[in-house]
């Protein structure tokens, strides 16, 4: 018997991860796995990402999700990981608006 399926799980990237691997889309995940300062999202944050661009979740509240959506599809094609860094005194961060203060680590990988 199939269980109802809850406004959490609808929202839940890793709940949408798995949906969108049933349905055969190659997906990458996004984590964030360290942070500094006045960070955006905390440790454990997930943005999970579809070869098309789709997207659900966050890893810093909208202030660097382009770019990891970016380096997410280049993570889709390789199959490569990437581990990236976005903080107040990097120039990346400014111009993709991670100006908070704080600093962050996310690791890109695909799934499956």
């Amino acid at each position: 018997m199939e269980t109802a399926t809850t406004l959490d799980e609808i929202q839940d990237p890793l709940f949408i991860a798995e949906n969108w691997m049933k349905e055969g889309r190659d997906v990458a995940i996004a984590t964030v796995v360290e942070t500094w300062g006045s960070a955006p999202r905390p440790t454990g944050s997930h943005l999970v990402i579809d070869s098309e661009g789709n997207f659900q979740g966050s890893v810093s509240g909208g202030c660097v999700e382009g770019a990891v959506v970016t380096e997410a599809l280049d993570v889709l094609e390789s199959g490569k990981p990437r581990m990236l860094e976005f903080g107040v005194a990097d120039e990346t961060a400014w111009r993709v608006g991670l100006s908070c203060g704080g600093r962050i680590k996310v690791y890109v990988e695909r799934l499956g």
